[in-house]
């Protein structure tokens, strides 16, 4: 019988029902794992010959993975197509000379084809169990060669149906293959394709019968039970299991696939080489499920991510369709951005007003639900500080309280009023021609994706922001803060549903990756994190095709003149370092010229920073004027987050300028000085998103800048820069109103010629 024919509702005997991992997360305590190599993986595309690359990187990925202490098996194909590479080399040499000399050498290449097409076609049967004795010592060869590399040896083992339905060769079997794997040995097992029957002949290549490498999903799925392994990696070339056949238009890929969604999924044809299609590969994969094994199948020849598909597997990253028996009780991620994207539609549809009252109601809830809303912060606070996980800026982050609520109402009751011709304004006329008029006008980006950590006051402030910009949001907070973040998340939807857009806003508890959630292009349109260098950096890296809005440090300077104020120096430092040291504005790197070395103003400077208990790091050259100085900085680079500062002393103010452009993350740079000159001069010439004279880096701020919150500070140049509120969540759409207009009218002979005349906007709402 062929492999595709075991039973797949009958349970191994010897098996014992166990329990498959619920989770992508808990993968990577997989211990025993069988890696199945399908035949377009493993073979070239013509299929004579095997993928030298693409297999040499699997081996890497699987010796890895055996090095770190777990047990790997592979089922693989190759060996028919390895052979009939082999058997066409053989009759090519076989030619005799004087066919050589007659038919030229150039032609003999291309006789060697048709004569092993025509063995095939005429012997079946004998034709692909010739190919397959012929490649499997020279496919098990290479295997040995390549895991040799790693030091790991490599057994064969050969198998047939038989061997599964005859109780004692199933019981050795069974004894071998644990005997091989607790001495390290990595068994390569294949079916016996010089001696089990073939299937049908194919007719899947333009019509002609062509012998394929059998299809091992059974096979494996049978072993992986047997073994009573914890996951199985079914590797072929399509992305994983689509709820359509895959190249069709509304063709999704299924993250997560459940016994019984079979219903909803539409098959396709079988694979271009091999026996099985995405059908049989699902029945092995539930009944590998059924029997307590975890399965994942994905893509095993895609350039970009073949290298490092198997690993990142068993890492939990979220690569092709992970089978499951546990449904969770909310919606997926795919289904909560698709939910966002229609709800940010219908709520960009609303009128100004509609959008205002749902932020002003939100903005109410937050007072009114003060209590609430405490006692669930309270219990984050508890958590964090029993597990110790958290250090004190991060605490500090993560606390609440009444005025923070109070303020926080504050600033969305501005959002509310400073939103009202927000979406749908328009900022550009043009008369193109007569009866033909150009409009730029202002519309929602889409849909966000925001990620903050130890931060749930972000999450009005950023819903707040979506709303009067007409976008579908989605927030990933950090689980520190999961308690907080549930109940603001549900005054929000409360807040949405008095016009009927309660999904525009959705929060992902589910145990997704952030770096998973920044590869749905597709879904997220852009990227806006919140919290430290660290996490900035990793979405930064992560995202794939997405936009990311933000900055990834906050290294911010205060550069005091030799012209500037003893009264207004001492105030702003403390401010900018102390007022609040976590924050991404806060006062970094104190830069001071030289000529106020050893004056009284320096001093002053010295004994509020040891009062306020400041850590002072001696920059290099500063540290060169001091017999004893403060323990010298590791780096220029650094964002301490804490009651920490460098101090760097500079010859000039241009030198001050070169320093921060250095050194600096372009966020926040600040003068303090009397004189006009050299502040218009620090103004100009400093490139960052906020450069201040005389106050405080701690007036970066959507709140303070009057922009009623911010979704983040954005140290980039495209887009919007600098504290982030309503406008930098919009972009533009072009609307052209004509009366039967084609381009043709305005050729060199044409009747019609373009005016590009400018036209006056519509008055704004300045209420």
């Amino acid at each position: 019988r062929c492999w595709s024919n075991i039973p797949f509702i009958t349970m191994p005997l010897s098996r014992a029902h166990g329990k498959s991992f619920a989770h992508r997360s808990e993968l990577k305590h997989a211990k025993r794992i069988v890696v199945k190599l399908g035949s377009a993986v493993v073979t070239r595309g013509d299929e004579c010959g095997l993928a030298l690359g693409r297999l040499a990187s699997i081996v890497e990925q699987v010796s890895m993975l055996q090095n770190q202490g777990r047990e790997m098996m592979i089922v693989t194909s190759g060996a028919v197509a390895f052979g009939k590479q082999r058997l066409r080399h053989e009759i090519l040499l076989s030619q005799s000379v004087r066919q050589a000399l007659h038919s030229g050498q150039s032609q003999l290449k291309d006789m060697a084809i048709p004569v092993l097409e025509a063995f095939l076609w005429v012997f079946p049967v004998w034709g692909a169990g010739a190919c397959a004795a012929a490649g499997q010592s020279g496919l098990m060869a290479l295997y040995e060669a390549m895991f040799t590399q790693y030091s790991i040896c490599a057994a064969q083992i050969l198998v047939t149906n038989l061997d599964f339905h005859d109780e004692q060769k199933r019981r050795n079997l069974n004894g071998t293959l644990h005997e091989l794997l607790r001495m390290n040995i990595v068994p390569i097992i294949n079916t016996n394709d010089a001696v089990v029957p073939p299937p049908e002949p194919n007719s899947d290549l333009q019509g002609v019968n062509v012998i394929s490498v059998k299809d091992n999903d059974s096979l494996a799925a049978r072993l992986a039970v047997e073994m009573k392994t914890d996951l199985l990696i079914v590797l072929s070339d399509v992305e994983g299991l689509f709820d359509s056949p895959p190249g069709s238009d509304d063709a999704k890929l299924i993250d997560i696939f459940y016994p019984g969604d079979q219903q909803s999924v539409t098959f396709g044809t079988k694979s271009r080489v091999g026996m099985g299609g995405m059908e049989a590969k699902v029945k092995a994969a539930l009944w590998a499920l059924q029997g307590g094994t975890s399965v994942v199948i994905a893509n095993g020849t895609h350039p970009k991510i073949s290298g490092h598909v198997i690993t990142d597997i068993v890492e939990g990253k979220k690569v092709g369709t992970f089978f499951s028996e546990v449904k969770p009780a909310g919606p997926t991620v795919e289904q909560q951005g698709e939910m966002a994207r229609a709800g940010g539609r219908t709520l960009a549809a609303l009128q100004p007003e509609q959008r205002a009252e749902i932020i002003y109601r939100l903005a109410d809830l937050l007072t009114d639900q003060r209590e609430e809303i405490l006692l669930a912060n309270k219990k984050d606070l508890e958590e964090a500080e029993n597990k110790g996980r958290l250090a004190l800026p991060l605490l500090k982050r993560l606390s609440l309280s009444t005025s923070k609520l109070n303020s926080l109402a504050i600033g969305l009751r501005q959002i509310a009023a400073s939103s009202q011709d927000s979406v749908g304004r328009v900022i550009r006329r043009t008369r193109i021609a007569k009866d033909l008029d150009l409009e730029q006008v202002t519309v929602p980006i889409g849909v966000l994706l925001v990620i903050f950590e130890s931060r749930p006051d972000c999450l009005p402030q950023v819903s707040a922001l979506a709303i009067a910009s007409g976008n579908g949001l989605l927030l990933k907070g950090g689980k520190e803060a999961a308690h907080s973040n549930q109940i603001l998340h549900h005054l929000t939807q409360e807040a949405l549903s008095i016009h009927g857009v309660k999904d525009a806003v959705q929060l992902v508890n589910t145990r997704e990756e952030v770096e998973d959630l920044c590869r749905l292009d597709k879904l997220i349109d852009l990227i806006i994190p919140r919290g430290s260098s660290q996490l900035v950096r990793n979405i930064q890296k992560a995202a794939k095709g997405i936009p990311v809005m933000g900055h990834s440090e906050g290294i911010c300077h205060v550069y005091v003149d030799t012209d500037a104020s003893v009264e207004k120096v001492t105030r702003i430092i403390r401010d900018s370092k102390c007022e609040y040291p976590a924050a991404c504005n806060a006062l970094e790197t104190l830069l001071i010229h030289r000529d106020l070395l050893r004056t009284p103003l320096f001093d002053q400077i010295i004994d509020m920073l040891r009062v306020e208990q400041v850590k002072i790091h001696a920059g290099p050259k500063f540290a060169s004027y001091l017999t004893f100085s403060p323990s010298e900085v590791k780096s220029l680079r650094t964002e301490y987050g804490d009651l920490e500062c460098c101090i760097e002393v500079v010859d000039s103010v241009q030198e001050a300028i070169e320093h921060i452009h250095k050194y600096g993350s372009s966020h926040t740079d600040v003068i303090i000085t009397e004189n006009e000159k050299t502040a218009e001069f620090f103004l100009q010439h400093v490139d960052s998103a906020c450069v201040f004279w005389n106050a405080s880096t701690r007036f970066a701020d959507g709140y303070r800048f009057g922009l009623g919150a911010e979704v983040g500070i954005s140290t980039s140049r495209i887009h919007a820069r600098g504290p982030v509120g309503i406008e930098g969540l919009l972009t533009t759409k072009w609307l052209l109103r004509g009366d039967n207009h084609v381009v043709s009218d305005f050729s060199e002979h044409g009747s019609m010629k373009y005016l590009h005349e400018s036209l006056p906007l519509p008055q704004r709402n300045t209420n």
